[in-house]
């Protein structure tokens, strides 16, 4: 099957077209065996081809003009784009499944319930994509010419999160889930959700680890076996699950057991050494004139001056990193074997290059371990050493925490870069979304308070918004798995110190129970999970009883007893369909989502959402270097935020990978494209620390540590 986006639409409506046709001549036909399911995909061929139908001049105006709103005639891609090219793939997936069972019907192997309702699932999902189309032609005709956000008309993103609050969606978690991406996501995908759901059924049992893990993997697999149930079940937790469930979800890859078999598949490193530094003054030279210097306070936001934690990364054991001064610093007790203390090792001179690396997860959960596969790959293919940063996470630890103790933990790096073994005459600053936030703030402070700037940043999907505004690539918060409207608020509002729910630790006997419940609950999903292709060698004619037994509440709907993918239930919603062309009705959810719109005036603080920042805080940032995803609900984000930065004429580059979800960095072993897409990331940072400097008054970096160390009290 070729790839949506490199198909001429009218191609794709045109077979369509002609599949519908096809089936329908041949399912009306007499002597057919599965007379009911015959029926069935008659129904539904005919709502498909309805869809194709008053969806194809909708596509033709969008190709029209979307190349309007790249960012330059290299780089195709904006969410405009993007949600053509979902739709096409949606089609696409139709008609290969509608090519099959006219040529397999009489077979007698056919599954005909099962391809019955895997066409059903395709239908809701074209209903629900053609209600997206449409709201995003009102995005077009209502945003100034080239501008993908709407960023001063409250009223158009409050329809938008309305939109999103009554929508079904649980249709793109179920047969469908994952279809927009690359194939070799989808196992991975499928896992992650069965684990969501698998995990949010059992949390919050006040059961021992053992029990709770037990009852996870019983649940587990049930959803492996009922996609309808999975995405009603994954609906339901994306929109109305706090974010106790969500901090404690991501964390789970923080456990013992999964880092370290992530640490056994990723490049060996030589140090590897948490940090934890006092919270000391510290004195840097001014950019501007080495001759004097500039006063840096530690963090002291919310919660007093406290201590800021770092881990070092280096493939090679460099001069400075064997040194007492760096382990007196280190945070395990007592402090790790090193390779310094193993004779075989041979010591590295100090490089002249510096990582540093702010993680992604939303400012809400996740440390550097999270991370650390794609970092020891880093520190080996750059062969640089990496600090990367755990900074204190929200809601505990609201804007402006975070970037206070990124901002300290870079300017302690430039102060002590001989212990981390580097010369630090290139610094790049790298992360991803959320993170990728962190890196240009960060260089913005430091622009603010006359430092040195970093060399530059290599942001993977940044956040640069950190708002509902609406935008085309946003929409897809609709059908994203790992990137629900629902969730993202929730992280928005934790960083802005709106989010009023306590979140506490669960409760546990013991911290060894808590790793044994953690490890074992996501253990037990990951292997009813990595086991779907089983599913696709049955055919599951279930009833209503067994498994379907949510509540009303929790479902959006019903099954009857054919067993046919079940039809939404006409129940109020917040939506209004008068937006929409007569005779169409988007598909509405009974289980409404929670939406708290980002309304908070710090969220429009230039330093929380820096595309909202005046050129004077941009003017002077480093080269910036953008790694963004087509299929990502951040797309527009990256997309405006480097338009912004080139029209100021600021250095900016901008790259657009196919097929991948937000969040591909931390999946780079997974596949090809994956690893194709970090590699382009590496290729960033590469490019940043070989550029020829083009800056005076730092052209003799050499003996520019020895004036960091010397403006710098012996103790910072």
């Amino acid at each position: 099957m070729r790839v949506a986006s490199d198909m001429d639409y009218k191609i794709v409506f045109a077979a369509l077209e002609t599949v519908c046709e096809d089936n329908i001549a041949f399912l009306c036909g007499s002597d057919l065996p599965y007379g009911a399911v015959a029926k069935r995909l008659v129904t539904c061929l005919r709502q498909i081809q309805e869809h194709g139908q008053a969806l194809r001049p909708v596509v033709g105006s969008f190709t029209a003009v979307f190349h309007h709103y790249d960012f330059d005639a290299q780089t195709p891609g904006n969410g405009y784009r993007t949600l053509v090219k979902v739709l096409l793939s949606c089609l696409l997936h139709i008609i290969h499944k509608g090519r099959y069972i006219v040529s397999n019907y009489n077979s007698a192997f056919f599954r005909a319930d099962h391809n019955a309702s895997e066409m059903e699932a395709y239908s809701s999902a074209l209903c629900q994509l053609r209600a997206l189309l449409h709201l995003a032609q009102r995005l077009l005709n209502d945003n100034e010419f080239g501008q993908l956000y709407a960023l001063q008309d409250g009223d158009l993103s409050g329809r938008f999160v309305q939109e999103y609050s009554s929508m079904h969606k649980a249709c793109f978690y179920g047969r469908c889930l994952g279809f927009q991406f690359s194939p070799a996501l989808r196992p991975f995908l499928q896992t992650v959700v069965i684990s969501m759901v698998s995990y949010g059924e059992t949390f919050g049992k006040q059961q021992s680890g053992l029990g709770l893990a037990a009852l996870s993997l019983l649940t587990s697999g049930k959803y492996v076996m009922d996609p309808e149930l999975r995405g009603a079940e994954f609906e339901r937790i994306t929109q109305n699950l706090n974010m106790q469930f969500w901090k404690s979800f991501w964390n789970l890859t923080e456990s013992g057991l999964l880092t370290g078999f992530s640490r056994i598949a990723s490049s060996p490193v030589q140090i590897n050494l948490t940090l934890t530094v006092p919270p000391v003054t510290l004195r840097l030279p001014l950019a501007s004139d080495p001759r004097l210097t500039a006063t840096i306070s530690p963090p002291i936001a919310h919660s007093g001056p406290g201590p800021v934690h770092m881990r070092l990364i280096s493939h090679e054991l460099r001069v400075g990193q064997e040194s007492e001064e760096l382990l007196s610093y280190s945070r395990d007790d007592p402090p790790p074997i090193t390779a310094s203390q193993l004779p075989w090792v041979q010591k590295q001179p100090r490089s002249p290059w510096l990582l540093i690396h702010f993680h992604g997860g939303g400012f809400v959960a996740q440390t550097s371990r999270s991370h650390e596969n794609y970092l020891r790959i880093w520190s080996k293919e750059l062969n640089v050493p990496i600090l990367s940063v755990d900074y204190s996470l929200s809601p505990e630890a609201p804007f402006p925490r975070a970037l206070e103790e990124c901002f300290y933990a870079y300017c302690w790096a430039l102060n002590n870069c001989h212990l981390l073994g580097s010369t630090a005459e290139r610094v790049c600053l790298a992360g991803d979304s959320a993170g990728g936030n962190l890196c240009i703030t960060v260089s913005m402070k430091a622009i603010s308070s006359g430092i040195r700037v970093p060399d530059g940043i290599m942001a993977a999907y940044p956040a640069t918004l950190l708002t509902t505004d609406a935008s085309p690539s946003r929409l897809l918060t609709l059908i994203d798995p790992l990137l629900p409207l629902g969730v993202l608020t929730k992280c928005i509002n934790a960083y802005a110190g709106t989010d009023s729910q306590t979140v506490q630790p669960a409760v546990e006997s013991s911290s060894l129970s808590a790793l044994g419940r953690d490890t074992a609950v996501l253990l037990g999903d990951l292997t009813q999970g990595a086991s779907n292709w089983i599913q696709s060698f049955l055919d599951p004619t279930r009833t209503t009883g067994g498994a379907r037994s949510l509540s009303s509440s929790q479902r959006s709907y019903q099954s009857d007893e054919t067993g046919r993918t079940p039809s939404l239930t006409s129940t109020p919603h917040c939506g209004s369909d008068s937006d929409y062309p007569e005779g169409f009705k988007p598909l509405r959810s009974e289980c409404l989502a929670f939406v708290n719109p980002t309304s908070c005036p710090i969220i429009r603080n230039p330093f929380v959402s820096p595309l909202l920042s005046p050129d004077e805080l941009l003017r002077g940032l480093p080269p910036v270097h953008i790694v963004a995803s087509a299929l990502d609900a951040l797309l527009d984000d990256s997309v405006m935020f480097a338009k912004k930065l080139r029209d100021m004429g600021q250095p900016v580059s901008l790259t657009v990978v196919e097929d991948l979800p937000h969040g591909f960095l931390s999946l780079s072993q997974l596949s090809k494209e994956t690893e194709g897409a970090a590699e382009m990331c590496v290729e960033q940072m590469r490019a940043i620390f070989q550029q020829e400097d083009q800056r005076p008054a730092l052209r003799k970096r050499p003996k520019l540590e020895e004036t960091y160390q010397s403006s710098s009290p012996s103790s910072g």
